[in-house]
């Protein structure tokens, strides 16, 4: 089991992220932030290490369980850590993934699904069509994303990404696309031809399901 020796830990976690940036934090002072306080008999430096102590020995399913045998931990500091990890694992879990099908993609954008504003989305995928990283090119009203081909091929360029998704949300609820959303699809094809960064779908979400521009032969460019 791996230890943590509290004493080494800064109670000026909050300060040291705000003027260095939260990168720079400790996973032990990180989580001193998570917990907030700690106890009279469990200060949150000393809690934080046994936090630490016990993520690198637990598996994840019985965390929650395990948290609260530790004193001071308590329901709610036990429930904002769990929260903070699954937060991270959504957040993270994407890079890397391969994307075979549209499927595969809709897991990692779901979470539009339920905003209230349009998103539009761009995926940029290496050589392996493994995702490098999920983009927001841009957000628009409650019923429409403008979109530029600048701002989707911006990031893509940066990345050497080998081809992109594309991708956005329908606040309406229905996934199916507009006219809009085919003839803007169909110039941003165009423009990767271009540029030589193929779109390998564009593909829609809603609370309910999703709709896939290459499933339904809809990648096509303007004349």
């Amino acid at each position: 089991m791996m230890k943590y020796n509290y004493i080494a830990i800064k109670a000026d976690a909050r300060e040291k992220a705000l003027e260095h940036g939260i990168e720079t934090l400790f996973d032990s002072e990180l989580i001193s932030l998570i917990l907030g306080t700690g106890t009279k008999e469990n200060p949150v430096e000393s809690l934080s290490c046994r936090v630490l102590t016990l993520l690198d020995d637990m598996d994840s399913s019985s965390l929650m369980e395990a948290l609260l045998k530790i004193k001071g931990m308590g329901v709610g500091k036990s429930l904002a850590l769990v929260a903070a990890l699954e937060l991270g694992r959504r957040r993270s879990g994407h890079l890397k993934a391969p994307i075979l099908k549209p499927l595969d993609l809709v897991p990692f954008v779901r979470n539009y699904a339920v905003s209230s504003k349009e998103h539009f989305i761009v995926v940029t995928l290496n050589g392996g069509h493994e995702i490098i990283e999920i983009h927001v090119a841009s957000v628009g009203t409650i019923n429409r994303s403008l979109v530029h081909a600048r701002e989707v091929f911006s990031q893509a360029i940066k990345e050497n990404a080998a081809a992109i998704i594309l991708c956005h949300n329908h606040p309406s609820g229905n996934c199916h696309p507009s006219t809009e959303d085919i003839d803007s699809t169909a110039t941003l094809l165009a423009a990767a031809n271009v540029i030589g960064i193929p779109i390998l779908d564009h593909i829609i979400v809603d609370c309910e399901g999703y709709y896939s521009f290459l499933e339904n032969n809809l990648l096509f460019c303007e004349e």
